[in-house]
């Protein structure tokens, strides 16, 4: 069956047929006052569709943006529909993930179980290194290149000590596939901020500096850290199909296990 459309107000359209054998795909976005944030989540949508034709695929906001949460998981049960898993598009662990958006799915009328963020995993650093080389970057061509080279990896921060340890988790990995530092930085909550730990590199005499977009998509954050960067800055995340394969592997994985709230 084919996954259907969303109404003009968001929510899912009506369909005929049976019903699906499988939980509906719910992408739980942050929501953004940038229009550019909705245009981007619902391309992932669509990658995602692509990819899984078969699979009913929604999406739903914790604030700003409509369909709310709440609302399309009251539109699938008004559909007939019993389960769905909530994918968060979010990167770490932090509040929304183990507070909003399960009580969110506690309240829902369709049984809905949380997947884990999308990071830290392989498949968002596949992205982020793609998103870098499209934005100039390259490996360093010998070792004085490469002791002078460094990136940043801009997330929007937590409180959370878990979500700092997930941006942390996913800056080795990147330093793995980089082969160069890459350093933790953040746009609110949290320290260093982009400037201070570009400082910070440029003190060690790396001077060749990169800066990763950590963000699913364009907004105030993510124009904050790029403003921020010395030279070199990547897009945000976006709908790259890696990203988009790492939402379906979300998903299977919450399917599986029943249930999944902390990143793999």
């Amino acid at each position: 069956m084919t996954a259907h459309p969303m109404n003009r107000t968001g929510h899912p359209a009506g369909r005929t047929g049976t019903r699906p054998a499988r939980p509906a795909l719910v992408l739980v976005a942050h929501g953004s006052r940038d229009p550019r944030a909705l245009v981007t989540v619902r391309a992932l949508l669509e990658r995602v569709r692509d990819l899984r034709p078969a699979l009913p695929v929604h999406l739903g906001h914790i604030e700003l943006n409509e369909p709310l949460l709440p609302d399309t998981l009251a539109a699938l049960a008004a559909l007939g529909d019993t389960e769905a898993v909530l994918v968060p598009l979010l990167l770490g662990r932090g509040y929304h993930v183990k507070q909003d958006i399960p009580e969110m799915a506690a309240a829902a009328p369709v049984r809905a179980r949380v997947a884990a963020p999308l990071g830290p995993h392989p498949l968002l650093v596949e992205t982020l290194y793609a998103r870098l080389v499209e934005a100039g970057w390259r490996a360093p061509a010998d070792e004085a290149e490469r002791r002078a080279s460094a990136v940043v990896l801009a997330a929007a921060g937590s409180r959370d000590p878990d979500s700092a340890a997930d941006t942390r988790r996913t800056a080795r990995l990147l330093a793995e596939r980089l082969g160069v530092p890459v350093t933790p930085a953040y746009a609110s909550a949290a320290a260093p901020t982009v400037r201070a730990a570009v400082r910070a590199l440029n003190a060690r005499g790396r001077h060749r500096i990169a800066v990763a977009s950590c963000f699913t998509a364009p907004g105030r954050f993510a124009a904050e850290c790029a403003r921020a960067a010395p030279r070199t800055v990547a897009e945000p995340l976006g709908a790259h199909p890696a990203m988009a394969r790492l939402v379906l592997h979300r998903y299977d994985q919450a399917r599986e296990a029943g249930g999944v709230r902390e990143a793999a």
